[in-house]
């Protein structure tokens, strides 16, 4: 199958892998989502991911061999991106894995094929690596491949030995590296020096589980996990000198520099690290949305916003002042179409989650910039020359503001910037970042993944048996598999079938009992750990223990009332396609006995007549009683039925679809009612917006209606009863009793404003003179700060040409103070504004205004005779 590449493109590449171990018995499989079924991760970080159950042998794999081509996000090394050759967030995994089929010498021969005949590589540029004690490996990379063994390295467990965590599945590994130098030798091999080495393919030997001693015992099944970096290879293939400069980011970098107006094989290394960040990014944020996640500030939400907002800063330091990123993407999206059709199908969506989050945090970057300058402004008035590292991070971490520009700015006023202060206080950060998330935790559930070879996965009965009898597989208390469990015990019980619905695409888990001879454990929730049902119950009687029989009943009624609220949702998001927009999509869910929510895509917050037209028409739907239609049909002819995929859910090749025909046909894997008109009622609590372009609607339905109006109808009692008027007649009692007090606000305000001017008429007598100019500095108690500034003007227009700052400390924990210059004042360059929020920083505070009227608070009530005594000597100095 030799190709004689002279130059390979990103796709081909992709297509050349793909289909050399198609050829040799490999089912392609599509990438996953970034967004993974493993809850231990917010991404999708490896290639080998989606396929973890199937190594915990938790899962039957469909096919003993697959590949795949897997996009990947990563963000642990975030800050060596544009830095380094080969550093990305976003990268594609090319990997053919083996379920307990072949094995090394086979992944080893194949991994040599691929390389030296298939993309041509010269076995004079290849270096090898295997496990120090694999003999095995070594063995068949002299032997049968025929590689020198000076160019075979053996290496230690941290580099060539691949663990999924403290237990389970691990084995060695092999690497294939490439030499650009091989005119240098075959002594002294350093595959380290990343000048001359590249590793580009990476074959795991999954053969040993390891115990919580240590242990390694072989697996009856062994695997074979690979990966080859789809960039890396490109990039030897291209000879181009990085990562960056391949086919598959450059075209993303050129269209940056051109709406910058420059040239990146002409620019400076910084400038060319801005353009790469961008590149990088933005591939990765085009992917992120396209699989539906959506920019917040926690979870994978967090890493798209974060990464959005460091595109923006780096097209700040390159250059570009407004809005560019859209126009970014358009390039990574025709580069990714071909691969991954779905970045073209959410090409709307995606461009309008960008210009969104760019236009708001241009705003947010403009409070950063005001911000340096009150730093700047406050290092120089105490005679520093240096920002600290903290105020830096500040800038950095929660404005957004790069290091690099806070250090431009810092020098244009001769300053510099504390970077070691600023290192370490990113240093603190990211060990924050990598004690979260960044890695393969394969051992959550750590027990279950130990009973994994030996309990069998749970089979679902709950679409139609609402009681079973089951066999108890196993027992975990606090997390530990145990044998058994006594009465009043907190413990999760994992049964080989069950008629419990585990929490999953918004609906929470069943309630119910688990009973036997002697044994009542009450279940609170269900929840699902790969192909196990984890039933959380506490033990109300007896003694249960692995082995024993059990009936499973779930609670009927708590079930009815979700099945009541899913159907529902349904037909909600039905309702808003054909009422506000047929483009809403579905952005979150949440359903529970007593409620629903549901959250969707929408800029716009909606009016209280379409809110009450999608109430009646899910209402009417209701009661038009549509029976359900419960389908199992394959993916692809689901979707060709035009059915709705529900956000955040995995399918499969055959999908369970919903369908109340000519209502709502969607895929789902929740339970329903069999007829709209068992819902009964359905009711909208709120419609409100919960993150820029996401709306949430709150609802219930069903014996949930009748709680919420029993609740709403007590209420309207009891304030019946306290105001002495009819339910009908509350609305005018409550406008009769806000325009009272309103009246009653407006007469304290003007008592208020004329007790202060009082008060304030006594400190005439304290005005000093200051050359040609009278100032007034003082403390009023207990003013209000309206009032303290009412007091402030007319003071002023009394004594003319001059200067008067109030203080007052009107509640406990709050300062006020105002500053009111005459225009004689701020023609000798003093400003209210600044003068006002510089001296109440002394109190803890802030606050600013106009040249000649300025309002500032604070916090610390005893440093207000400090801070006005600084206002006394700052007038003093600047007009005497």
């Amino acid at each position: 199958m030799s190709s004689n590449p002279q130059y390979l493109s990103g796709n081909e590449i992709r297509n050349l892998f793909l289909n050399f171990y198609a050829q040799r018995g490999h089912q392609i499989l599509p990438s996953a989502s970034l967004v993974p079924e493993d809850p231990t991760v917010l991404l999708t970080i490896a290639g080998m991911l989606p396929f973890k159950p199937i190594f915990l042998g938790q899962r039957t794999p469909e096919f003993n061999r697959a590949t795949t081509s897997q996009k990947c996000i990563r963000t642990n090394d975030i800050e060596n991106v544009g830095r380094t050759k080969r550093h990305h967030t976003f990268f594609e995994m090319l990997g053919n894995f083996s379920f307990g089929d072949y094995f090394k010498e086979q992944a080893i021969a194949w991994g040599w094929e691929i390389s030296t005949q298939v993309f041509n590589l010269s076995p004079k540029n290849l270096v090898v690596s295997v496990f120090e004690d694999d003999d095995e490996a070594f063995s068949i990379w002299r032997d049968r491949i025929g590689v020198p063994e000076a160019r075979i390295k053996r290496l230690g467990t941290d580099d060539n030995f691949w663990v999924s965590g403290p237990t389970g599945p691990c084995g060695p590994c092999s690497e294939i590296y490439y030499d650009f130098h091989p005119e240098r030798g075959d002594e002294n091999i350093d595959l380290e020096d990343d000048s001359r080495f590249i590793e580009f393919y990476n074959l795991v030997f999954m053969q040993y589980n390891r115990d919580a001693s240590g242990n390694l015992t072989p697996l009856q099944n062994k695997n074979i996990d690979t990966g080859m970096g789809l960039d890396r290879m490109a990039q030897i293939l291209q000879k181009v000198p990085n990562n960056y400069e391949t086919d598959l980011v450059f075209p993303i970098i050129q269209t940056a520099a051109q709406i910058a107006g420059i040239g990146y094989h002409t620019s400076d290394e910084k400038t060319k690290v801005s353009l790469k960040v961008i590149g990088d990014h933005v591939r990765s944020v085009v992917h992120m949305i396209a699989d539906e996640i959506r920019a917040s500030n926690v979870g994978r939400g967090y890493v798209l916003r974060r990464l959005i907002r460091r595109v923006v800063r780096h097209g700040r330091l390159i250059g570009i002042s407004g809005e560019f990123i859209t126009q970014v993407a358009e390039t990574a999206i025709a580069l990714s179409e071909s691969a991954y059709p779905n970045v073209r199908q959410r090409e709307a969506a995606i461009k309008a989650e960008l210009q969104r989050e760019e236009v708001n945090f241009l705003k947010t970057l403009e409070r950063g910039e005001k911000l340096l300058e009150e730093i700047i402004e406050q290092v120089k008035q105490q005679g520093k020359t240096s920002i600290s590292g903290e105020s830096a991070f500040t800038l950095y971490d929660t404005y957004g503001f790069p290091l690099e520009l806070t250090q431009e700015i810092a020098e244009e006023n001769n300053l510099t910037v504390d970077e070691a202060g600023f290192d370490a206080e990113m240093q603190k950060q990211v060990e924050r970042a990598k004690a979260a998330h960044e890695t393969i935790d394969l051992t959550v559930q750590g027990s279950l993944d130990k009973l994994a070879e030996h309990i069998h996965a749970t089979e679902f009965l709950g679409y139609t048996q609402p009681a079973t009898t089951a066999k108890v597989e196993a027992i975990l208390v606090e997390g530990v598999s145990q044998q058994e469990a006594e009465a009043g015990t907190e413990v999760q019980v994992v049964l080989n079938q069950t008629p419990f619905y585990a929490e999953s695409g918004g609906q929470i888990g069943d309630r119910g009992y688990i009973s036997g001879d002697g044994i009542v454990v009450r279940v609170e929730d269900v929840k699902k750990e790969s192909d196990f049902f984890v039933h959380f119950g506490r033990i109300e009687r007896g003694t249960i223990r692995v082995g024993d029989a059990v009936t499973a009943q779930i609670d009927r009624a708590c079930r009815r009332r979700a099945q009541a609220n899913h159907t529902a949702t349904h037909l909600l998001q039905a309702a808003l396609k054909k009422i506000v927009d047929d483009g809403i999509s579905q952005a979150g869910s949440l359903v529970s006995f007593d409620r629903l929510r549901f959250d969707f895509n929408c800029p716009r917050a909606l009016t209280p007549e379409e809110v009450q037209q999608i109430e009646e028409q899910v209402n009417t739907w209701i009661a038009e009683a549509h029976a359900a239609n419960v389908e199992v049909l394959p993916l692809a002819e689901a979707k060709a039925r035009g059915a709705v995929a529900m956000f955040g859910e995995k399918y499969g090749e055959e999908v369970r679809v919903i369908d109340f025909p000519g209502v709502s046909m969607e895929l789902c894997g929740g339970t329903h009612v069999s007829n709209t008109a068992e819902i009964g009622v359905f009711k909208i609590i709120s419609e409100a917006g919960v993150a820029s372009g996401v709306r949430r609607i709150e609802a219930v339905s069903g014996p949930a209606v009748l709680d919420y109006l029993n609740v709403r109808d007590k209420v309207v009692k009891d304030l019946s009863d306290r105001f002495k008027v009819k339910p009908e007649e509350l609305p005018d009692r409550i406008t009769s009793l806000q325009n009272e007090v309103r009246t009653s606000e407006k007469q304290l305000a003007t008592l208020k404003s004329q007790l202060a001017i009082a008060k304030s008429d006594s400190l005439l007598q304290t005005v000093e003179s200051v050359g040609d100019y009278k100032i007034l500095v003082a403390q009023l108690e207990d003013v209000d700060p309206e009032s303290l500034k009412t007091a402030a003007e007319r003071l002023l227009q009394k004594i003319g040409n001059g200067a008067v700052v109030l203080g007052s400390v009107p509640e406990a924990g709050k300062v006020s103070i105002v500053a009111a210059f005459s225009p004689e004042v701020n023609k000798k360059g003093l400003q209210a504004g600044k003068f006002v929020g510089n001296i109440a920083r002394i109190c803890g505070g802030g606050g600013g205004g106009r040249p000649n009227l300025a309002q500032a608070g604070g916090r610390d009530a005893s440093k207000l005779p400090e801070a006005l005594e600084q206002g006394r000597s700052e007038l003093k100095s600047a007009l005497g």
